[in-house]
């Protein structure tokens, strides 16, 4: 999967965000859904791979990996 450096900011920045909801949520801080981190790891996974796929850079980067 090659993604342009818009795609890996924003997979970043989520991660980062769910990263530190979940570290209030072990310091008892927030209650955060009750859903386990696997649960949310599939979902980022699967938001990122559907984003990439519609996204006109990545394309082109993968396109190009072929050749």
């Amino acid at each position: 999967m090659c993604v342009c450096n818009k795609c890996t900011t924003i997979g970043g920045t989520l991660f980062l965000i769910v990263g530190i909801l979940y570290l209030l949520t072990d310091l008892n801080y927030i209650a955060f859904w009750n859903l386990n981190w696997w649960t949310v790891l599939f979902l980022l996974v699967g938001i990122g791979g559907l984003a990439s796929s519609k996204c006109p850079e990545c394309q082109d980067k993968g396109k190009g990996k072929k050749k």
